[in-house]
């Protein structure tokens, strides 16, 4: 007896999003935890999952793969856009680290946040939030790198004003040889930034999926709400937004690099990303799990070892 077996006449009938088989999105997860980085014939040649043994690790190896893109792309005389996110957050530590012991200053790079907590108008916290992205990152990245910064005029945030500019901005960078990268974690719905699953419900075909560079007050699905008051917000569920600004598929589905990292893990053996993490990785490409696309494209996936199961059950 499970959820499929019971989940009919339910309250969490209609709650899934209305493209997920969940009897196919369980079957991606195998009893052996060894198999999670086995490679599917959809995944791209230079796209490798990456187990971390501790915490430490994984944002230890995270910040040093953001800092060597940075020093890359500086020793090769390019310009770099990177998309951010606020969440994983432990890996700037180290990046700054990275680059202030090898004196590598950001002069190159243009920075873009994926997305911020917004009204249904698109209107975002004060800067002065502490529950504000741009706070977060002025904290955790920007304010650390101290000379060696980022240019403020450099730095671009998912405001109603700003958001839109990106495809724009981040094409004419690349039009001059710039590499686009996106740093990303992985939504309990198996988002991107907060391009939510439902979304696919609202385009006929892939293509036109993959166009979309942004939307402003997006609507959250409830799990992702749920993901952020645990993770972000201390468990009070009342201060968490039910809207977000973000970028879409036509950003974070073509970029030339991902640097990605899942972390979801609390202590005693509970945890809340695994399934995520073999969904992303073992299910086909799907609109309907906007994470799929990433093993797609170039890049690292991080994880935490513990996120591999197996996933049974364990009463805490």
């Amino acid at each position: 007896m499970d959820l499929t077996d019971t989940i009919q006449g339910s309250l969490l009938e209609n709650f899934f999003p209305a493209g997920w088989d969940l009897s196919a999105i369980d079957a991606c997860v195998h009893s052996d935890p060894a198999t999670l980085d086995n490679r599917e014939d959809w995944w791209h040649e230079e796209f490798f999952a990456l187990p971390c043994k501790s915490l430490g690790d994984f944002e230890t190896y995270m910040g040093h793969e953001i800092a060597m893109t940075i020093k890359q792309a500086k020793d090769e005389g390019r310009e770099i856009a990177f998309i951010l996110p606020v969440g994983p957050m432990g890996m700037y530590r180290w990046a700054v680290y990275f680059l202030q012991e090898w004196n590598v200053d950001c002069q190159h790079v243009h920075g873009f946040n994926m997305d911020e907590w917004s009204d249904a108008n698109g209107d975002t916290l004060p800067s002065s939030n502490p529950g504000a992205f741009q706070y977060a990152m002025e904290k955790a990245f920007y304010g650390p790198l101290a000379k060696l910064t980022v240019p403020e005029t450099q730095r671009n945030f998912a405001t109603k004003d700003v958001l839109p500019t990106y495809e724009d901005r981040i094409g004419e960078l690349r039009s001059k040889g710039a590499d686009l990268v996106v740093v990303y974690g992985i939504g309990r719905v198996c988002h991107i930034a907060f391009w939510e699953p439902q979304f696919a419900g609202e385009y006929e075909t892939e293509a036109e999926w993959l166009a979309q560079s942004h939307r402003i007050g997006a609507k959250l699905h409830p799990l992702t709400i749920e993901q952020n008051a645990i993770t972000s917000f201390k468990s009070r569920t009342t201060l968490v937004p039910a809207r977000a600004n973000t970028i879409g598929p036509a950003l974070f589905a073509k970029a030339d690099k991902g640097i990605g990292g899942a972390d979801g893990t609390f202590n005693r053996g509970m945890q809340w990303q695994g399934l995520s993490m073999w969904m992303t990785l073992h299910h086909k490409p799907s609109t309907w799990i906007p994470s799929t696309y990433m093993p797609q494209q170039k890049g690292r996936l991080f994880y935490l070892e513990e996120l591999a199961g197996p996933l049974v059950a364990d009463c805490n």
